[in-house]
């Protein structure tokens, strides 16, 4: 069964990130599978826009005719409840949750209170949810109250790419590839490599600066603070083909968030034979096997830089990993097998 759909984003779904990347793909891989996507930019602010932001989402979904699914992204389909109950009485609505709002890092607890019981009602009025990984499935049916039953859950794809081919000198090329937002724990990331400038390291962080100011200027103040400006490169958002050289000169990607809700950077780097130091932060243990990373708890500098260590110091440790990368590589899903499954979450809608 195909047919049409609203699939609708907040902002420019040309933002680099995962989220916006995993929503670029699937409506280009639902398009092949015959579905025709109409595609809704709800426009800025989310997940707190101000009121006339909120109206303008509310214009655009209202428009949509009646009778026709729509997918909402959920970055803005948990700051809507309102809409999505009006919305709900002549569209079968689709959400999709990438992570729960109320865990982002750094929102105050009245913040966070407010988001989840704002983004947990929206959720009654989704007759499927679409997650993207098993974790976040659970976490919906435990904290969020949506049945077991309305849950589909599309695991991002991975493109195939060769084999990193590393550094060609006795530096140890460090990858760190997210947005800059307290979640993905640089602070963390950089107070351990502080303890470790005794050893042969290099650190690029390749990610969007403007979606949090404070924390970008926070990050350059922890490198300066800490003397590493001359071994950590932060250039921002970066090109698809400029992420992909990254990735290929890159020995080891590291990244110390305080959550993910499936973290495609971890799967683009296991794609790539990449080892990987990181947290038990959410979904990364699902994402991350067995022998290709070493995952510690989170918010833990001092076991972020004591992993670090022991791969930097020891290159037969990195083959490993890297052989157990490149193993794990060939069970990735791709693309396609993602677009299929989230395709009968809109079967199951219609």
């Amino acid at each position: 069964m195909v047919g049409r759909v609203a699939f609708a984003v907040p902002g420019d779904l040309a933002t680099l990130t995962g989220g916006y990347a995993y929503d670029r793909h699937m409506i280009v891989e639902l398009a092949k599978l015959g579905w025709k996507i109409d595609l809704v930019n709800l426009g800025d602010g989310f997940p707190r826009p101000s009121q006339e932001q909120r109206k303008t989402a509310q214009e655009r979904l209202a428009a949509i005719p009646a009778g026709r699914p729509i997918v909402i992204d959920g970055l803005a389909f948990g700051a809507l409840p309102e809409v999505a109950m009006q919305l709900s009485q002549h569209h079968p609505l689709i959400a999709l949750v990438h992570h729960p709002l109320a865990i982002e890092t750094g929102l105050s607890a009245v913040q966070a209170g407010d988001l989840l019981a704002s983004e947990r009602r929206a959720l009654t009025a989704a007759i499927r949810v679409v997650v993207t990984s098993a974790t976040t499935a659970r976490l919906l049916v435990a904290d969020y109250g949506v049945p077991e039953d309305r849950i589909v859950i599309a695991c991002p794809g991975t493109d195939a790419v060769a084999a990193a081919r590393g550094s060609n000198d006795d530096i140890v090329r460090l990858l760190a590839v997210g947005a800059i937002v307290p979640r993905k724990g640089f602070d963390v990331l950089i107070g351990a490599l502080a303890t470790l400038t005794d050893l042969p390291w290099h650190l690029t962080i390749a990610g969007d600066r403007g979606r949090d100011p404070e924390a970008a200027a926070q990050l350059d103040a922890d490198i300066m603070r800490y003397g590493l400006g001359g071994r950590i490169a932060v250039p921002g958002a970066v090109s698809r083909e400029r992420l992909a050289e990254l990735y290929a000169g890159a020995d080891l990607f590291t990244l110390a968030s305080h959550y993910e809700g499936y973290g495609m950077v971890f799967s683009e780097a296991i794609a790539c034979g990449l080892p990987i130091i990181a947290t038990t932060a959410g979904a990364i243990p699902e994402t991350v096997p067995a022998g290709a990373g070493v995952l510690v708890a989170p918010d833990d500098a001092a076991a972020l830089a004591a992993a670090l260590r022991r791969v930097i110091e020891n290159r037969e440790e990195r083959r490993r990993m890297t052989a157990a990368a490149r193993e794990a590589a060939h069970s990735l899903p791709n693309w396609q097998d993602s677009a299929k499954l989230f395709a009968r979450a809109l079967e199951d809608a219609i």
